[in-house]
């Protein structure tokens, strides 16, 4: 399997920006833990951070038909970006995550342009979204085999 990662505007500052809000893990180590846990999954990664509107969108479409899935924190982009949202909308099954918990903060960040688009969202859990949607993206592409006749 192959996912896109992709990381919004402003996550490069992550471990300097608002610590007691986004935490203090900087995005390289982010990107690390992640490697490790695909590395243990046999997964590839395709990371990519903008502050680009547009080239958040080019990776998206670089990855239909070459990546299995996308885990997307969009930043602020999540809610404002319909450009974002119908590239999405036609690539491989992604989940929305956010470091903080977005429905806990202003209301301009309680609705998720991206969410119905996406498989599922992880909000608040911090670094260990990223982890979280990993799993839940692996185990979402993973074949099942049918039960038996007569079960469940």
């Amino acid at each position: 399997m192959r996912f896109l990662v992709l990381h919004g505007p402003n996550l490069n500052l992550l471990g300097r920006r608002e610590p007691e809000v986004y935490g203090r893990m900087t995005l390289d180590d982010i990107n690390a833990r992640l490697e490790q846990l695909a590395l243990h999954h046999d997964v590839a990664l395709d990371i990519v951070q903008s502050n680009h509107e547009g080239a958040l969108i080019d990776a998206v479409h670089a990855a239909i038909g070459t990546a299995d899935g996308i885990i997307v924190n969009p930043g602020a982009l999540g809610h404002t970006s319909l450009a974002l949202r119908d590239a999405l909308a036609a690539a491989p099954p992604a989940i929305e995550v956010h470091l903080s918990n977005v429905h806990a903060r202003e209301a301009f960040r309680h609705t998720s342009l991206l969410a119905p688009v996406c498989i599922g969202g992880i909000y608040g859990l911090g670094a260990a979204g990223y982890a979280l949607a990993l799993e839940a993206l692996i185990d979402h592409l993973t074949p099942r085999e049918p039960a038996p006749a007569g079960e469940g």
